[in-house]
């Protein structure tokens, strides 16, 4: 048997932690013994998932102070005693463990996070996996916006209006493609005080990434771009007036 202290709360309801005891076995994990919760003891008790296996993200929340997803996690890799369960952390609550993903949205489309067909690009251009301009990229396209990695930035709970890691991430992807017309424009909101500036490198989202992608690294090679972009704006004007 595992103990679950699991995070509740609703509406006009004050913040409480729920104890709830579970039966594991060797491949028991922590969705699992949430699901059997809800199904055997506590229907009220709210949870989001999808998919079960690894893939749609849906089913992240804190287990035992990091972020994880419930789905992957075994309940015999948490070591014995209590598991805590509670929801993400920076997002606005809707009940238990189920938290709003709309400031997740919100951070993506403040960035200009949908590609913006330039005019001379090809229509379903093929751009080759062996190129320079996707081995950039490849390591960084397979977010699946779980939201982790804001729950782990420290600047996201400090500046409200920083677009956290995973829509800078996206934001790198599009700024090293040829085919987006709004470079120019997605540089504008990247160099404000709020945006590249803000982040402090400390590699929380890149810790907790359960896909393996470092949204630290896509930071850095966007500020890279953008000293290299300013050097190369300036130059010409350095030279007029010597």
């Amino acid at each position: 048997m595992v103990r679950l202290n699991v995070f509740r709360w609703a509406p006009g309801e004050a913040e409480r932690i729920r104890a709830y005891e579970v039966e594991a076995v060797a491949d028991t994990t922590v969705l699992d013994a949430l699901v059997a919760v809800q199904r055997e003891q506590d229907p009220t008790l709210a949870l989001r998932y999808a998919c079960r296996v690894g893939m749609c993200g849906s089913c992240a929340m804190v287990v035992n102070g990091r972020e994880r997803w419930a789905c992957r996690t075994r309940l015999a890799s948490l070591g014995p005693g209590p598991v805590s369960v509670r929801p993400l952390y920076h997002f606005p609550l809707l009940r238990d463990l189920v938290v709003d993903m709309t400031p997740f949205v919100e951070r993506h489309a403040a960035v200009g996070a949908a590609l913006a067909p330039a005019a001379q690009a090809e229509p379903y251009v093929v751009i080759p996996s062996a190129s320079a301009e996707r081995a950039e990229i490849d390591d960084a396209i397979e977010c699946i916006g779980c939201g982790m990695c804001l729950s782990a930035c420290t600047m996201v709970a400090h500046d409200r209006r920083f677009p956290g890691p995973a829509a800078l991430n996206r934001a790198f992807t599009l700024q090293r493609d040829r085919r987006d017309a709004a470079h120019g424009a997605r540089w504008a909101m990247l160099l404000g005080d709020d945006a590249l500036p803000r982040c402090h490198g400390q590699g929380n989202c890149t810790d907790v990434c359960p896909m393996g992608l470092s949204p630290t690294r896509s930071i850095i090679r966007l500020r890279q771009m953008a000293v290299r972009r300013m050097v190369g704006l300036a130059a010409p004007q350095a030279g007029r007036g010597q």
